[in-house]
């Protein structure tokens, strides 16, 4: 069981790492994996004392393209009650079996990007912060989706997913044991592990323009 999970790997000590066919030596925290540890740890250390600094918010607009074609636009953030500024657009479509023109991909597949993508940044931190250098990292996730659900064909089928399968592949100078570690850490931790093993609130309104 883990406490604080990042929090604890943070406190502000010295990490070991070690090359290969080298004993592990200590080492002052500052990049490992291309990570900035010294970052998040004030960042860390800074939310400890002072809990609005780490409300976060976060915003997206999605519009319309044509057919099945959405362009969403990520603009701003808010950290800390800090207007954060972007320049982002997220384009989705369909396969030609579901009516689109397949030139990007599906919701369903930016789904599993954003859970992979929040899961793998958290390997990364608690990796470096427990001073694992990384080798390689990826994460492989499906899911199966009855189109009878969607379609309106049988109210007893579910729109969407039973299940997320996935599998994280890790390499690096770690030992079972750390790497067991990191990955309670991040079980506990990550925001869209959380947001997708249970129900999340949804307030859903109607601007008809």
């Amino acid at each position: 069981m883990i406490s604080n999970g990042i929090f604890d790997a943070a406190r502000g000590h010295t990490f070991q790492s070690f090359d290969k066919g080298e004993k592990m030596t200590t080492q002052t925290a500052r990049k490992i994996n291309g990570f900035d540890v010294d970052a998040l740890r004030a960042t860390i250390e800074e939310v400890a004392q002072d809990p609005s600094k780490g409300q976060t918010r976060w915003f997206v607009k999605t519009s319309w393209k044509g057919g099945t074609r959405t362009d969403t636009r990520v603009t701003t953030s808010e950290i800390g009650g800090q207007r954060v500024d972007k320049d982002f657009t997220i384009k989705a479509d369909e396969p030609l079996e579901l009516c689109g023109s397949n030139q990007f991909a599906n919701p369903q597949e930016y789904l599993m990007a954003a859970f992979n993508s929040c899961v793998a940044v958290g390997y990364v931190a608690a990796c470096s912060m427990e001073g694992i250098e990384l080798e390689d990292l990826w994460v492989e996730t499906e899911g199966a989706i009855d189109l009878r659900g969607f379609l309106g064909l049988d109210e007893t089928v579910k729109p969407g997913y039973d299940e997320l399968k996935y599998t994280v592949h890790i390499k690096g100078s770690g030992t079972p044991e750390q790497f067991q570690k990191v990955h309670e850490i991040v079980n506990a931790t990550s925001p869209n592990r959380f947001n997708l093993g249970q129900a999340v609130r949804l307030d859903g309104r109607l601007s008809v323009e």
